[in-house]
């Protein structure tokens, strides 16, 4: 008994030395100073043009649904990001919206998806993440838009955090245009290391000019400040969740024929997903749900692990475990939950789960 817990309890630190070795530096360290930022340096004023509960469904759920296609970001490094939307005055609807399409429109993993798993399923993939972001952006908003009581008082404490300094918007636009390109340099495995420490550090300089030039030091005091609070609120969470993921896998390897704990749910799962039914689907949405896949291995977990690329998987739940896979995660799940609630938490959940259920079947249906 005493050798099976050492075997989990090693797989759980597997993972998490992998978690921090593949996506501490490269994803979320860029990911928390953007939120920061988001969160000190940007307007209340600017959030609430776009992503607040009062602005034109189209421009908000627009913007929200298609912001994805320029992240290339994971379920848990979207988070930081989300979280400093919402705590500025963000709408649920479209806060909502931006945290489910942020991972799941990830323009790099489109592509692969449609070169790797087929044309086809790349297509579905796409266009089944834009709606859904909007549909569930829209659930969200008329569930909970109606007390916005407290959103308006957080906002009105948060007022506090404006400085009211005026700036050109181009130079806005251009500060967090090269945040986000920091972020997707990081983050990609496309370019080799040293050019990407160069461009890496020629955009920080980049940054550092327009913050001398144009950004007082309270603010930039005031970026290091919220940047330190999403860090140490939504980090330590990450990590258990994170920990907790690879004990799942250390378990099931014990059971499994390989004792493999990178495949052994995939081995166990298997014989369950091999149509697009119902239980089918719903199943391969609750493991995209609780697994950890960071940006773009989605695909090969699909393809290789879950054996679509062999025919031993159906194509309505490779698509349901797609769409709910880069979304939702355990880890990130309990952040979400102590983000904007429990109820609200449960609610998305829910939602991504049932529609990826239910994608995933239709698409089943037509292929």
């Amino acid at each position: 008994m005493s050798e099976l817990l050492i075997i989990i309890f090693r797989s759980g630190l597997e993972t998490l030395m992998e978690y921090l070795s593949l996506h501490v530096l490269t994803c979320l360290v860029p990911a928390f100073f953007i939120a920061g930022a988001i969160a000190a340096l940007l307007s209340k004023e600017t959030i609430l043009k776009y992503f607040g509960a009062d602005t034109k469904k189209w421009i908000s759920y627009s913007v929200a649904s298609l912001s994805g296609t320029v992240l290339a970001v994971c379920s848990c490094t979207i988070l930081p990001m989300f979280a400093g939307i919402h705590r500025r005055g963000a709408g649920i609807g479209p806060a909502t919206a931006f945290l489910f399409s942020g991972p799941a429109i990830n323009l790099l993993a489109i592509v692969l998806t449609a070169r790797v798993l087929g044309l086809e399923i790349g297509i579905a993939r796409a266009v089944s993440a834009v709606v859904m972001s909007v549909v569930i952006g829209l659930a969200m908003a008329a569930i909970f838009e109606r007390g916005r009581k407290e959103e308006k008082k957080a906002t009105e404490m948060i007022k506090a955090t404006d400085t009211g300094e005026k700036r050109p918007w181009y130079v806005t636009l251009t500060f967090f245009i090269i945040l986000v390109a920091i972020l997707i340099v990081a983050a990609g495995n496309w370019i080799d290391p040293v050019p990407k420490l160069i461009i890496v550090y020629l955009l920080t300089l980049i940054v550092s000019v327009i913050l001398i030039f144009y950004y007082s030091r309270e603010e930039v005091k005031v970026w290091g400040s919220e940047t330190w609070w999403l860090a140490k609120r939504i980090f330590p969470v990450l990590l258990a969740g994170t920990f907790l993921v690879g004990l799942i896998g250390g378990a099931a390897a014990i059971y499994a024929p390989s004792h493999d704990p990178a495949i052994a749910v995939g081995e166990l799962t298997k014989p369950y997903l091999g149509d697009s039914s119902f239980t089918s689907c719903f199943l391969a949405s609750v493991i995209g749900a609780i697994l950890y896949m960071p940006t773009l291995l989605e695909v090969p977990i699909v393809g290789n692990l879950f054996g679509y690329s062999s025919g031993l998987m159906g194509a309505g739940a490779a698509l349901s475990l797609l769409l709910a896979g880069p979304s939702l995660s355990l880890p990130n799940m309990i952040v979400i939950w102590r983000v904007i609630g429990g109820k609200r938490a449960s609610v998305y959940i829910t939602s991504v789960v049932l529609i990826s259920t239910l994608i995933g079947m239709l698409y089943g249906g037509i292929v």
